[in-house]
């Protein structure tokens, strides 16, 4: 998933003689830009997960350094190079402190190198890797859209992922994504990106179909939970006003069966959506498991109106509210009690109503199979967040 903070380090320690000082939780941060930069104008024109590199030129003061690590932070860069020895020898610790608080990546690198090449050498690797994260994505989506059709992506994908091994898919959305302009898409894609710790080629990151798409592989459940919860995290921390939301689909065996945890994925992304949760992992989701799967959705507006529409039309003659006494009577089971607990309705109020509605349904509502179409009615109202 991109050139990163530690693909970095694998050549640079040496080559370049790298020290990592701060942020370790920002490791695995990918990078989409080297930029030198002496002051901080520049910075608010960055679109996320830039590598800024200086010499400290125009930072004096431990003020001044605190300052642009702030703006680094503001900005969603991928972490900070200083080349210590001419303008700047120590590196202040309050500077460490809050790379380390905001999983800011913060390195040096001595005096005797050659900025240039080194800036360089980072440039092309993250161009090589854009170009390989781009195949990589369309290989995917190919698995995705086409599974059937290996030859179209599995020796493709092999020498990046375990092919044989386990794919799990998450599906990262918010308000207003499918709207924004190219631009603004890419932005967001990079600061999510500086939010998803812990990753680096185990998955692939990309846009696919009005969401953000997370490929994991050879990855555990637990993992990938504690992966999207420190996300999120971060990105309260760093876009307050983003609110995003996750659907984890299913594990999966083989990359053939891809399109499986997709789909399930999209199915909890628009659970999470529709109730204004944060993450949803569609194993968790019961019944909503098979509803969601059903490709005819005509069919389950049917259901829904032939279960409800009685009642309902009896609510706006008489704004009697029997659709709410009846879904809080399956919520509970039948127990009157219960009911009106819930309602603050007197319990002779209850059974009037109760009475009442089996009349109009023609049903008496006394068996499982009896109430079973009218609890999958408000299922199905629930998936269009109507309740």
């Amino acid at each position: 998933m991109s050139f990163t903070i530690q693909d970095m380090m694998l050549t640079a320690e040496t080559r370049y003689e790298m020290k990592f000082l701060a942020g370790k939780n920002g490791w695995s941060n990918s990078i989409s830009w080297v930029h030198l930069l002496e002051d901080t104008t520049i910075i608010q024109n960055f679109w996320g997960k830039e590598l800024a590199v200086t010499t400290g030129l125009g930072f004096p003061e431990k003020e001044d350094w605190m300052h642009l690590a702030q703006q680094l932070n503001r900005y969603h860069a991928s972490g900070l190079v200083i080349n210590v020895g001419q303008y700047i020898y120590e590196v202040p610790e309050e500077l460490k402190a809050y790379c380390d608080e905001n999983d800011l990546p913060l390195l040096t690198v001595p005096w005797e190198v050659h900025l240039s090449d080194m800036i360089k050498d980072f440039s092309i690797h993250v161009f090589l890797q854009d170009t390989t994260d781009e195949q990589i994505a369309s290989a995917l989506i190919a698995a995705i859209e086409t599974p059937d059709n290996q030859d179209a992506y599995r020796k493709d994908l092999l020498q990046y992922f375990d092919v044989d091994g386990s794919f799990q898919v998450l599906l990262m959305t918010c308000e207003g994504l499918d709207s924004m302009d190219t631009v603004e898409r890419k932005k967001l894609s990079y600061r999510i990106q500086v939010y998803l710790e812990d990753i680096t080629h185990n998955g692939s990151f990309f846009y696919y179909n009005s969401d953000f798409v997370l490929v994991a592989n050879a990855l555990s459940e637990e993992y990938l939970c504690h992966l999207v919860e420190g996300a999120i995290k971060r990105g309260k921390r760093r876009m307050p006003g983003l609110q995003l939301c996750v659907g984890i689909g299913s594990r999966c065996m083989d990359i053939s069966q891809l399109s499986v945890s997709y789909q399930r994925a999209k199915a909890a992304a628009h659970i999470a959506m529709t109730q204004k949760k944060q993450v949803v992992k569609f194993d968790d989701c019961g019944l909503f498991r098979l509803l969601y799967m059903v490709e005819d959705k005509e069919i389950l507006k049917e259901m829904e109106t032939e279960c409800l529409a009685s009642l309902e039309e009896y609510d706006r003659r008489y704004h009697a509210g029997y659709v709410e006494t009846l879904q809080s009577y399956l919520k509970h089971n039948g127990s009157i009690q219960a009911v009106a607990a819930e309602l603050y309705t007197h319990r002779n109020t209850v059974l009037y109503r109760i009475g009442n509605i089996r009349k109009i349904l023609g049903n008496e509502l006394k068996t499982p199979e009896e109430r079973l179409p009218y609890q999958i009615a408000f299922y199905i109202r629930n998936m269009h967040g109507q309740i």
